[in-house]
């Protein structure tokens, strides 16, 4: 009886769900001509960030809508013929142990577990025989669109509660509740609730400020403690870090799940209040504010009600686990919307380098994904583990273009 209550109470909350974060469709208008660079010509180095929607119980129902794709050809990838480093052969090699069992990739990976030691020209032939290059469009038509970055950080911690080490990681709550609303609506398929039970209604898990709370709701639920209320919440944002503990230790940990509540960006807010110059807003311009404001730090985290939970992965992982469940390859791995990118899909990106105007232009893979990446051209970089990885994704959020690369001959699923 309970289960059919809860059940009830789902299907009646869907709609009124859907109706709160659905946006009018506009009128139909002409399709203008896509934009298109010039093989090397860079991008501007900055793009506006994406607006952020949701709702506290429904994770992915307002989701921009998906683009589309134009096949294309190798000539239109600026720089192609620079693009393949033995990072991204490593990072292919690395999808197709998801694909390769897989229509329509079984083929091409095959053919690359043949080929032998890394040559640049011989990677590159293989790709322009065994996939077409579809660049990538935003529903307006336009080609370009935020590129971000994130990275594996290091934090000092414990694994019990001390003076210094007093904010914690909790690990998956057990009233969290994950309802999958393609069982009940197939249309509704990969979307998701996220809650937790109060009598018999599902109502929005517990917020940042709920959870952090002194004794709040998910006291004894600890995994590991930090040292710096900063870094754990970047943290959280990049999904997945290294703890090093006071013997020498470093346990590795990663994304596990999150409360269901929307992304919204501290730096937009302390912008917004003018408390943090535009030209301050990245990690490390937040960090150096939160020095110098400890005593309004928490009331700005709480304004990102979003919160993840982690789990310890095995010690010899060489790179954090993305969504794909493979490690991601520093300079190689990308974070996707995957309404239009297949997950483990190569994808060429056209950008510029972290508060440059210099080009970056690389074959990558599409290998994670990410609370806030959403919408056709929106990616986040995955610089790596360390300091210069930290710098570089601190200061990333420059405009870029993507192309996906399918197997020759085949439709990808978003030109459908």
């Amino acid at each position: 009886m309970r289960m059919t209550r809860l059940l009830i109470s789902v299907c009646i909350l869907v709609p009124f769900l859907l109706a709160g974060c659905a946006t009018p469709s506009p009128a139909p208008q002409p399709a203008a001509p896509a934009p298109r660079l010039s093989a090397g010509t860079p991008v501007s180095p900055a793009c506006p960030a994406p607006v952020e929607t949701g709702s506290p119980l429904a994770e992915n129902l307002a989701r921009p809508s998906p683009g589309h794709l134009v096949r294309t050809d190798f000539s239109q990838l600026p720089q192609w013929d620079q693009g393949i480093s033995p990072a991204t052969w490593n990072a292919f090699l690395k999808s197709c142990t998801r694909l390769s069992q897989n229509s329509p990739w079984s083929s091409p990976c095959q053919q690359a577990a043949a080929l032998g030691p890394f040559d640049a020209l011989t990677m590159r032939r293989f790709f322009e025989r065994s996939f077409d290059p579809w660049q990538i469009l935003n529903p307006d038509e336009s080609s370009q669109g935020l590129i971000t970055g994130y990275y594996e950080p290091l934090l000092q911690g414990s694994l019990t509660r001390t003076a210094v080490y007093r904010f914690p990681l909790y690990g998956p709550p057990p009233d969290l509740l994950t309802i999958d609303l393609g069982d009940l609506a197939p249309d509704l398929k990969g979307r998701h609730l996220r809650g937790r039970l109060e009598g018999n209604r599902v109502v929005p898990y517990f917020s940042r400020a709920e959870i952090d709370l002194k004794d709040g709701p998910l006291t004894g639920h600890e995994l590991l403690w930090v040292d710096n209320p900063v870094k754990l919440f970047f943290l959280q944002i990049q999904g997945s870090g290294v703890i090093q503990l006071r013997d020498g230790r470093r346990l590795h940990v990663g994304y596990a799940d999150q409360n269901g509540h929307p992304f919204r960006s501290i730096a937009r807010y302390l912008i917004e209040q003018g408390r943090l110059p535009l030209a301050q807003a990245s990690m490390q311009g937040i960090e150096a504010w939160a020095r110098s404001h400890p005593q309004d730090l928490q009331p700005v985290l709480n304004q990102n009600p979003s919160f993840v939970f982690f789990r310890l992965l095995p010690p010899d992982l060489p790179g954090p686990l993305g969504t794909l469940g493979v490690p991601l390859t520093g300079q190689a791995s990308l974070a996707v919307d995957t309404q239009t990118i297949p997950l483990g899909a190569p994808v060429f990106l056209s950008t510029t380098w972290p508060g440059r105007h210099q080009p970056l232009n690389r074959l990558m893979m599409a290998q994670d994904t990410g609370g806030a990446i959403r919408g056709a051209v929106r990616a986040d970089f995955f610089w790596g583990f360390g300091v210069e990885a930290e710098e570089a994704a601190g200061h990333m959020k420059q405009a870029g273009q993507l192309w996906l690369l399918y197997p020759h001959g085949m439709q990808p699923p978003a030109t459908h």
